[in-house]
């Protein structure tokens, strides 16, 4: 089976009796509304983590199917894949009219859009200013969508310099204007730690947020590029919770054996017999990541937003991967 990537976009107290209990009570001279007046609306109850997916894998199905399938898989969220021409949301022809049919069919299903991602790398030479664009463009649509987060990969090391210095001199000048047109729209602009970006190791992460020190700039934290690396994917949650605005929910299998026989230097993918490599992208559950403890993590850091899950796990299809990552993530998020 076909790994499965979006990386393509790169190259009480008991008896107590409640209010709403004693307003349905009927007394003597005494209605909680007059006769024929409408009932206040219920409010809404406030959003706490919830389990979103990344429709990076289901490019070829039609919108509506994908909404179908995470109310089938008990998924609340989507994590929309954005991008110029792509048939489920194109940002740079979307209308009102449209945006307010997405949101009606989202409306319908009860669910919602927690971020629009665009994967284009933004240091690949010559195409800074296609990608701002393209960037600016899902700005304006999350602005149309009411979605809160635009998500992007902050682009590799330009040639002959390394992360670090690519963070420090290249990449403020080329997210200024994305980061200045989300502010003005309201929207948090949010970069995921993929490794072969110039997030890489925790190092990278200080650097990025002493650079860029934007309260509407921060994270799409995927805690899985952290494990096969062995650093502590926990200290990202605590150091900049503030600035994790949206989260992939991707767990990473270490084959210990496979790796102890090649050496770290040895693969860098892990497919079985014939893959070559000791670790792999896998659904969350079925890797070495600690789910209870990372989102007790979020928890403590007051995050509120989406465990998006991104399926890259080629032992599953789509709708199944989906959905045993919904069964075991909604446990720790439903109270």
């Amino acid at each position: 089976m076909n790994s499965i990537s979006r990386r393509t976009f790169i190259g009480t107290t008991a008896g107590a009796v409640s209010a709403g209990s004693i307003a349905s009570l009927s007394m003597p001279g005494l209605t909680s509304t007059s006769a024929g007046a409408e009932a206040s609306p219920k409010p809404e109850k406030p959003k706490d983590i919830r389990v979103g997916l990344l429709t990076a894998p289901l490019r070829d199905l039609p919108f509506e199917e994908v909404l179908n399938m995470a109310r089938r898989c008990n998924i609340a969220a989507l994590e929309v894949v954005t991008e110029p021409g792509h048939p489920h949301i194109d940002p740079t022809t979307l209308t009102p009219a449209q945006a307010e049919g997405i949101k009606q069919k989202l409306g319908e299903r009860r669910l919602e859009i927690s971020a629009l991602s665009n994967f284009m790398n933004i240091t690949a030479p010559e195409k800074a200013g296609e990608v701002q664009q393209a960037i600016l463009k899902t700005i304006d649509a999350a602005a149309l969508l009411g979605v809160p987060t635009v998500c992007m990969n902050l682009g590799a090391p330009v040639q002959g310099m390394s992360k670090i210095d690519t963070i420090k001199k290249v990449i403020p000048g080329l997210f200024r204007p994305i980061i200045d047109h989300a502010k003005e729209k309201g929207i948090k602009v949010a970069v995921e730690n993929w490794f072969e970006t110039c997030l890489q190791g925790l190092d990278t992460f200080d650097c990025l947020m002493e650079t860029i020190p934007d309260e509407n700039f921060g994270f799409n934290y995927d805690p899985s590029h952290l494990v096969f690396q062995q650093c502590d994917y926990t200290v990202p949650v605590t150091r900049f919770g503030k600035r994790i605005f949206h989260t992939h929910a991707k767990d990473c299998l270490v084959d210990e054996q496979q790796r102890a026989y090649l050496g770290v230097l040895g693969g860098k993918w892990y497919a079985g017999a014939a893959g070559g490599g000791w670790w792999r992208y896998v659904i969350p559950g079925f890797g070495d990541i600690k789910w209870g403890r990372y989102i007790g993590l979020l928890r403590e850091v007051g995050y509120k937003g989406v465990l998006s899950i991104e399926h890259e796990d080629s032992t599953f299809g789509p709708e199944e991967g989906f959905r045993h990552g919904a069964i075991l993530l909604n446990p720790f998020c439903n109270g």
